[in-house]
């Protein structure tokens, strides 16, 4: 069921039976010469809920949840450097992730499932959701004590890491990775892209500004080798992690 797709009465009706809401969240930034700018947002929406002509269910489907408008933007100043790149500042994204809540929140949702496709959304993420509880109490919203916010990283999935190492092994890196163009690759195959890659990669270093990451990572990957990717491969990560992230957003559900 997505928010953007019901009435207003459908949204309280929905609350009669449950008070969850998933959200997709990604980015929008450059993921090396074949990866798609989108590729953070395009994987967390699809695993959340999918499009109809992938002819599969995503966590949404999977667990009669209500999702939420993916958020496309996230925290990415590091990758500006590189055209076509978007990015929040965190303090930007704080307040959007507590707005979101906050309005949510005093129509009667109380556990709010982020399904995060970046990396870099983490610690944003944590420093909004304490924000959130610390606003909603000083608002006095009827059911802040109630309201509780959780994190799920589709690429830290248990079962698409172990999968991960026995499709790519080193070749992962952790950016521009063959296992999350492999999902875009599944989603979109009509957007498939290909490039020639550069049979050396950087690799290890320090995040700092923008410029100074392009200049470390050249060509936008971090130790990767997107070549790996395949369409059938992505639907194994989607799978998996449809079923890993369906378990564990029911028993956040469920949870006290």
């Amino acid at each position: 069921m997505l928010l953007h797709l019901s009435t207003w009465q459908e949204v309280e009706a929905y609350l009669q039976q449950s008070r969850g809401i998933i959200f997709p969240i990604g980015s929008t930034e450059q993921h090396g010469p074949t990866g798609l700018i989108g590729t953070d947002a395009i994987c967390a929406e699809a695993i959340a809920y999918s499009r109809a002509t992938l002819n599969a269910r995503g966590v949404g489907e999977a667990t009669q949840a209500m999702v939420g408008p993916t958020i496309n933007v996230g925290m990415a100043l590091h990758h500006t450097a590189f055209p076509g790149s978007i990015s929040l500042r965190p303090s930007t994204m704080i307040q959007l992730v507590r707005d979101y809540i906050t309005c949510l929140a005093k129509a009667g949702f109380t556990k709010f499932y982020f399904i995060n496709g970046h990396g870099g959304n983490i610690a944003t993420l944590k420093a909004a959701f304490s924000e959130t509880y610390a606003h909603i109490e000083d608002i006095q919203i009827p059911n802040a004590k109630q309201v509780q916010c959780q994190i799920a990283n589709w690429f830290m999935c248990s079962s698409v890491y172990k999968l991960v190492k026995e499709l790519y092994g080193d070749q992962e890196g952790s950016h521009a990775t063959p296992s999350e163009v492999a999902v875009t690759q599944f989603v979109y195959p009509e957007a498939i892209k290909q490039a020639s890659l550069s049979q050396e990669v950087g690799t290890g270093h320090r995040i700092y500004g923008a410029a100074d990451f392009r200049q470390k990572y050249p060509d936008g990957r971090m130790g990767s080798n997107p070549a790996l990717a395949t369409p059938e491969h992505g639907k194994q990560f989607y799978e998996l992690a449809v079923k890993e992230l369906s378990n564990g957003y029911l028993e956040f559900l469920n949870a006290d």
